[in-house]
């Protein structure tokens, strides 16, 4: 039986929510009276009866609070009363543990004021965004699971018990799904529906193999202490994306259940800004994948430079109408340049993003990293440099036999191509190098005591250590 002693604060002027008040102390004097029966303590020893004060004393509370009800709040006099009530009876009928923190992130019009009396705990960020909001009632809540919603009063927060069902079974994260619990009319602008929403929960979904459909929604629970091990960083919009993103990279256990969404009850127009708040999901997103961001569109440019450069090679193709010549050899060849630095880029990323905590560890570059060495990349660099140094030598015999220019330049822009990677090898096996040596400074603090190491004698001490494992996604 799940202990009930708790404090909050309530509006008695609200008649309906007087009438949940007598109902929910009735329940809780039939669970008391049961209680009694059973163990034959007295009601003194089994403290059931819940205190209706004007001061959230949740110090004097004998055990941590189950959960915080967090509504993140800027200038929503119109709703953030009401929305406070409905969260303060969700806690009372359910006989949960909990209280309603309103974090208000700079209010103008009287809000404050309006959640305070309704019964809200409130804090005051300074800091504007909506993820900064976020994190700091996250940090403030006193709850083991927090469920965040927004104070708009477009989701109903008498039926929240799905999302605390499901995270006292375990799970880290529980989203709400609005599509599978149904959207009312004019609740959600087409834009949104039909096209931010889907596409941007698509793409969350293919970069972090992710089950979540709705990624945006804005009602969600969670295990306070595991999602702030997961360091949320986000100040904007983008934070909703966020932290599906990097519970899922963390491997956290996230489900999904469905939520309603209603038109909001405000008179004024929404903060959120459609294609400005959209480009900050997607940039996030791509910002978080390196594999998507640079690996593949490189790998892709780089395999279709190759493949149509030595397709050219040996002369023109015809393609339809048109001829396939020395133009394309040379588009070809640019391909090949870019995809090449392009790959480069999502190493570079991946061992610096893993190096600073931003994403966790991935196994497939991990791989290629025990594989890899500054000398094998000056051998791969040093052997195409001599590639392209030897197809210069023969463009220039060709070009002292009297030939002319076409059959040279068939020479001269894969030997040119061959000797651009080459100096993007050398130069990426040297940096890779440094960011392992860095990553090694991080790992093993230099002690206070000098080595003693002979000047003349290399030192095994000296030679970069890498990461075990990066990041590949």
């Amino acid at each position: 039986m799940p202990r009930s002693s708790w404090t909050v604060q309530v509006d008695g002027s609200k008649p309906w929510f007087r009438r949940a008040v007598d109902r929910g102390v009735r329940i809780v004097e039939r669970v008391e009276r049961t209680a009694q029966r059973v163990s034959g303590v007295g009601a003194s020893a089994v403290p059931l009866q819940p205190r209706l004060t004007g001061s959230h004393d949740l110090d004097t509370v004998d055990r941590p609070v189950e959960l915080t009800i967090l509504l993140p709040c800027l200038n929503e006099a119109e709703t953030v009363a009401i929305c406070v009530q409905k969260a303060a009876s969700f806690l009372l009928l359910n006989n949960v543990d909990g209280e309603v923190l309103v974090a208000d992130n700079g209010s103008t019009d009287g809000s404050i004021a309006l959640a305070e009396a309704a019964g809200a705990r409130v804090i005051q960020v300074p800091e504007r965004g909506y993820g900064s909001a976020l994190m700091a009632g996250i940090g403030a809540a006193q709850g083991r699971f927090v469920i965040m919603a927004d104070a708009d009063d477009s989701y109903d927060l008498t039926a929240l018990m799905p999302f605390l069902s499901q995270l006292r079974a375990g799970a880290d994260l529980v989203m709400g799904n609005r599509f599978r619990g149904g959207i009312a009319p004019g609740a959600m602008p087409l834009l949104h529906r039909y096209l931010g929403n889907p596409v941007l929960s698509f793409i969350g979904r293919l970069f972090f193999r992710s089950k979540i459909r709705d990624f945006h929604c804005g009602v969600r629970g969670f295990n306070r202490s595991r999602i702030m091990q997961v360091g949320l960083q986000a100040t904007g919009m983008e934070f909703a994306s966020e932290m599906v993103v990097r519970a899922t990279l963390a491997g956290y256990r996230v489900e999904e259940v469905p939520t309603t969404l209603s038109p909001d009850g405000r008179s004024r127009r929404p903060h959120l800004r459609s294609w400005r708040d959209g480009w900050r999901h997607l940039r996030f997103l791509l910002l978080f994948s390196p594999r998507w961001l640079f690996f593949y569109p490189g790998l892709a440019m780089m395999l279709v430079g190759v493949a149509g450069g030595v397709a050219i090679l040996h002369g023109p193709i015809p393609l339809g109408g048109v001829r396939l010549d020395l133009a394309s050899l040379a588009v070809a060849c640019a391909l090949v340049v870019i995809g090449i630095q392009s790959v480069l880029f999502a190493v570079f990323t991946a061992v610096y993003a893993t190096n600073e905590g931003f994403l966790p560890p991935s196994n497939t570059v991990a791989r290629f990293l025990r594989h890899w060495s500054l000398e094998r990349g000056l051998a791969a660099g040093a052997l195409l440099g001599l590639a392209g140094l030897g197809g210069g030598l023969a463009a220039l015999v060709v070009w002292a036999g009297g030939v002319s220019n076409p059959p040279i330049l068939r020479i001269i822009l894969p030997s040119v191509t061959a000797l651009m990677v080459s100096c993007q090898l050398v130069f990426s096996a040297f940096f890779i190098s440094i960011l392992g040596v860095r990553h090694a400074a991080k790992t093993h603090p230099v002690s206070a005591v000098e080595p003693d190491i002979d000047p003349g004698e290399p030192s095994d001490n000296l030679i970069p250590q890498f990461p075990e494992q990066v990041i590949s996604r």
